[in-house]
């Protein structure tokens, strides 16, 4: 029955392995890449898709196996060791019998047959384990696949490719040497020293320690040490066995263990190949994303360079001012004030873009020549607010007439009250002081209108200049939105999307 490739991964996560993590990433990516679109360089995408093919096909194969591979010479114990470990006789088996001819494998709790098929091992070389019988020293490598590659030294050169071929795709390389042969040139020379970037994934075991002197163990230890060190493999671990004597079996199976408990080279190679691939692509990205001015702010950039707000000022003063004053219209802006704020909003809106991106945000926008043409029909259906304030003006005017009459009736009371002083006339006194008192709070009163007239004739100049400035940075905002930002929009939130698909692997 034929499976997905989740299902594929989702073989990881008993061994503690985030599997969905990496399906999650692959869609990042091809999300990212459908979305991008031909913004990115075709080479790159071509080259992005191969690597993601790549990851698909490791996907497929399943990345929950922890593939431990036994590498070495002819006569160096391999096939002994591997049937220590796996703790199975394959000569008891009849057919299957490990020979170091053809690679051979052996599964705990998992089959594995894709991956096998994969890795070249033969139907008839593969054994299983059922994990549920096995004894103490099996527990915790379900989903290990222990391997015993072809000598790496024989005389048929289709061995020596397949060790090759092999090699990348194990956790663990277990180089077993004999304790006559472990200097063996070909061992240090064509392998080890080309690996030494994998030293943390390799071990050197020298095996049959039973036929050599006790006491030369650590002769030898120390030996092989020093041809390590010089070909840069310093931290890979030694260890001396003996499948005869059980001698470091323990230590072997549970640095095996240890690799088994991790994840597997293919999860950490898929994961790696998918973030090598995301930073490859963000190359033809932006370093930041572009976050150019909001409308609002670019509509009052553009009410200043147009004369709106001088023209708002004037409405301001014409209505403040007790008399009649005309105001000129609005006239025409200076185009290159105009073009400079729409180069300079663009410039934000692009800044750091590769080229493709950037035409890919421009290309909508109006020209220069049709955002002052829509700027300047905006502005010009805008009417300008009356500068004559009618209810403050004829307050002011019954204002006036009060201080008039209050300033007649003043001057009647004391001339009245002087003649009544001087003694030409009689039984003014009482008049005069009418007419003073009377004189008085028409005054007062006058004052107190006029001033509340002066208060109203200024609230209502702002309101008005208020008014106008807002009408017009309006219209002036709804050119922007349509010329600039709703053009731009699309394709600077695309370039957002990729970048975080690509930057939160």
């Amino acid at each position: 029955m034929s499976t997905t490739i989740e299902d594929r991964v989702a073989d990881g996560a008993d061994q503690g392995f985030d599997a969905d993590a990496l399906i999650r990433l692959r869609a990042q990516i091809t999300e990212a890449l459908d979305v991008a679109g031909d913004r990115i360089p075709a080479p790159a995408r071509e080259q992005a898709q191969v690597n993601l093919d790549r990851v698909d096909q490791r996907l497929q194969l399943g990345v929950g196996h922890t593939v431990v591979a036994l590498v070495g010479g002819t006569g160096s114990g391999k096939s002994s060791l591997f049937n220590a470990l796996s703790g199975l006789d394959f000569a008891d088996v009849g057919v299957i019998r490990p020979t170091t001819a053809q690679a051979a494998a052996c599964t705990w709790g998992s089959r594995a047959e894709e991956l096998l098929d994969f890795l070249g091992v033969a139907p008839g070389r593969r054994i299983q384990r059922d994990s549920v019988l096995d004894h103490d020293e099996h527990t915790g490598l379900h989903g290990l696949v222990l391997m015993d590659l072809p000598d790496h030294d024989s005389v048929e050169q289709g061995h020596a490719r397949q060790v090759d071929r092999l090699l990348p795709l194990v956790d663990l390389l277990i180089w077993v040497v004999d304790p006559q042969k472990y200097a063996d040139n070909v061992l240090h020379e064509r392998y080890l020293r080309t690996l030494s970037e994998r030293q943390g994934a390799m071990l050197v075991v020298v095996n049959q320690v039973d036929t050599i002197p006790a006491h030369t163990e650590g002769q030898i230890r120390d030996d092989v040490g020093r041809l390590l060190s010089e070909g840069g493999l310093d931290q890979v671990q030694i260890l001396l066995t003996s499948v005869r004597e059980g001698t470091g079996l323990g230590q072997l199976r549970e640095r095996i263990a240890q690799v088994s408990a991790s994840a597997s080279v293919s999860a950490r190679t898929a994961r790696a190949q998918l973030e090598a691939t995301a930073r490859t692509l963000m190359e033809h990205l932006g370093p930041a994303q572009p976050e150019p001015d909001d409308a609002e702010t670019v509509a009052e950039n553009l009410a200043t360079a147009s004369g709106v707000a001088s023209t708002s000022e004037a409405i301001r003063e014409a209505v403040a001012s007790p008399r009649q004053v005309l105001l000129d219209p609005l006239r025409r802006p200076a185009r290159s004030r105009i073009d400079a704020i729409r180069e300079r909003w663009l410039a934000k809106a692009t800044v750091g873009l590769p080229r493709a991106w950037q035409e890919s945000v421009t290309r909508h926008v109006a020209s220069p020549q049709t955002f002052y043409d829509h700027l300047w029909r905006a502005l010009s259906k805008v009417e300008l607010s009356a500068t004559t304030e009618h209810r403050s003006r004829r307050m002011r005017a019954f204002a006036q007439g009060l201080l008039g009459l209050g300033v007649l009736a003043l001057i009647t009371g004391v001339a009245l009250w002087v003649l009544g002083i001087a003694g030409v006339l009689t039984g003014l006194s009482v008049a005069a002081w009418v007419g003073v008192g009377a004189g008085a709070a028409a005054i007062v009163a006058g004052l107190a209108l006029r001033l509340w007239a002066r208060r109203r004739r200024r609230a209502a100049a702002a309101e008005r200049a208020s008014s106008y400035l807002s009408r017009a940075t309006h219209e002036i905002r709804q050119v922007v939105a349509a010329d600039l930002i709703e053009p731009t929009a699309g394709p600077l939130a695309e370039h957002d999307q990729v970048r975080r698909a690509l930057t939160t692997l």
